[in-house]
């Protein structure tokens, strides 16, 4: 326990409080005055009120779309059915950076949209909410989908037996059980649209901001920190309510529910009705999955060998720094693809020591401060990572911790968000070890970490897999503290191709086009290899 307490406390307790303290300190004293002074401000009522309606309206999109896909998924059986699982589950994995840019080539200036129907979406409300719910599909899909899978249909077969129809045995039976599934879906939807960042700053345009994009506004571009902190503050507590919301319907959900193994509740569809659901989410997968990505993928070609061709050019103009007279890097955009590999590879290493330290400790330990704790490892996936990353600067930059011009620094963020992945991931499997196998290893003269080698070890290999493939896939898409501490000459992929699209000129879009693609891909096979690799057991995500 001692491990991940003092990571967390160290670099991310201590960079937040201090940036806090820096924006609502005067002359060494607290100056609350300024919360009710900032919140009273009609453009933060504006952002406020905006970052709520948009997670709702994303939240109530997500689940009218994606609740279909889970029944799908739970309860039939068809061909294809794991690789399109994997398929669905690609957003979720893609930096947010990635996301923009592909709905920014499909329903941007250019777009195909644009060049068929003239019609453009980009710096409208619909453009973020289309890209929110397609990056959240898989979250409803798995989290409710998971437990569709194990709910015994023969509950629901009694009661329509006994007189109730279709509808009013699912209402009955089903939905209650279920119940918790959606709140905790919802919420955790909520909860990334609540901090949308990457979509919003990309899609959105200075129309539209959000509490995470109007935080890095703040920080960055006015260097207003009173109003920085008043706002990372009320995120703070917003994240808080919701985690601790989340906690309780995941409690609820475990303690509540008899499941059945997933094999025995799927089956082939049967008539019309059931192909006509099962079609209809496949051209859903095809609309909003495979679309945007295809788009992507197209535009990364597009125009690059003259004049209405295809070719590499923009892939070629990766490898010098200043293609086309562009000043915007000080290295080749390209070797943003080793950088992001290093240091995602070195946060995966981070996160698995601390995340693995905590999930063995929350295993065996109980009490409520455990569960408090459990509670504040999610923190990092809702607090502002623009606020982090600042606070890396201002806090890391003296004896025995300056680490300010270390390239350290861009992996101890990345783990930040890693650490969830992987205790989450870990934990439930911890939690199905019998304690006797340890005890009777222990009568026969293993000392603890042999214990651990040979009874845990081969237990949990497979989560410690997908734990690792997590933790690598959102290090490598971390965008929002990395954009303040990745150093010019060491950019990685997210901050390369946001730099990209900040600069206007066909080479520069392109080249955002062709690195988005390159990330896509690299997250696109280390899901595919997890789903090869995962277990049913393998935690929540």
């Amino acid at each position: 326990m001692a491990v991940p307490v003092a990571f967390f406390a160290l670099f991310f307790a201590y960079p937040v409080t201090a940036i806090v303290g820096r924006g609502l300190k005067a002359g060494g004293d607290w100056q609350f005055g300024r919360i009710g002074d900032v919140l009273a401000r009609p453009d933060i009522l504006d952002v406020l009120w905006f970052t709520a309606w948009q997670a709702l309206a994303s939240t109530a999109l997500t689940l009218l779309i994606a609740l279909p896909g889970a029944y799908v998924f739970a309860r039939f059986d068809f061909p294809g059915k794991q690789l399109l699982r994997a398929v669905v589950t690609v957003p979720f994995v893609l930096p947010t950076v990635v996301v923009g840019t592909a709905f920014l080539a499909l329903l941007g200036r250019g777009g195909l949209l644009d060049e068929l129907w003239g019609v453009r979406l980009d710096t409208t409300v619909w453009a973020i909410l289309l890209a929110h719910v397609f990056f959240n599909y898989a979250v409803v899909v798995r989290t409710v989908g998971g437990l569709w899978s194990q709910l015994d249909p023969r509950q629901e077969e009694a009661a329509r037996v006994l007189g109730a129809g279709r509808f009013a045995a699912f209402r009955r039976v089903t939905l209650p059980a279920l119940g918790p599934a959606v709140a905790a879906a919802a919420l955790m939807v909520f909860l990334f649209t609540f901090t949308s960042f990457g979509v919003v700053q990309i899609l959105g345009g200075p129309a539209y901001s959000t509490l995470e994009v109007e935080i890095y506004r703040q920080t960055a571009q006015l260097l207003d920190l009173p109003t920085a902190a008043v706002l990372t503050l009320v995120q703070f507590a917003a994240v808080g309510a919701i985690l601790a919301v989340h906690a309780a319907t995941v409690r609820r959900r475990e303690r509540a529910l008899k499941l059945v193994d997933p094999a025995q509740t799927s089956r082939r569809p049967r008539g019309a009705g059931q192909w006509a659901l099962l079609g209809g989410v496949l051209l859903t997968a095809l609309l909003l999955i495979l679309m945007p990505l295809g788009v992507l993928v197209e535009r990364s070609f597009d125009g690059a060998a003259g004049s209405g061709g295809y070719g590499l050019g923009y892939y070629r103009a990766l490898q010098s720094a200043g293609s086309g007279g562009s000043s915007t890097f000080l290295v080749p955009p390209l070797e943003a693809v080793g950088n992001s590999l290093r240091y995602a590879l070195v946060a995966t290493l981070i996160a698995l020591v601390v995340g693995g330290l905590a999930a063995a400790a929350l295993t065996r330990r109980a009490g409520r401060l455990i569960r408090g704790f459990d509670a504040l490892l999610m923190l990092p996936l809702g607090v502002s990572a623009v606020t982090v990353g600042f606070g890396f600067l201002i806090t890391l930059d003296e004896p025995p911790l300056d680490l300010r011009t270390s390239w350290i620094l861009v992996p101890l963020a990345q783990a930040l968000v890693g650490v969830p992945f992987v205790v989450r991931t870990m934990l439930p499997v911890l939690r199905a070890v019998d304690d006797r196998l340890r005890e009777a290893a222990a009568v026969l003269g293993a000392s603890p970490l042999r214990a651990w080698r040979e009874v845990d070890l081969p237990l949990v290999r497979r989560a410690v897999l997908v734990a690792a493939g997590f933790a690598f896939a959102v290090s490598l898409g971390e965008f929002g503290a990395t954009v303040f501490i990745a150093r010019p000459d060491n950019p990685t992929l997210p901050v390369a191709v946001a730099r990209l699209l900040g600069r206007s000129g066909e080479l520069n879009y392109g080249q955002a086009m062709a690195l988005s693609t390159i990330l896509m891909l690299v997250c696109a096979v280390s899901l595919l290899l997890l789903e090869r690799i995962r277990t049913d057991r393998s935690g929540e995500f």
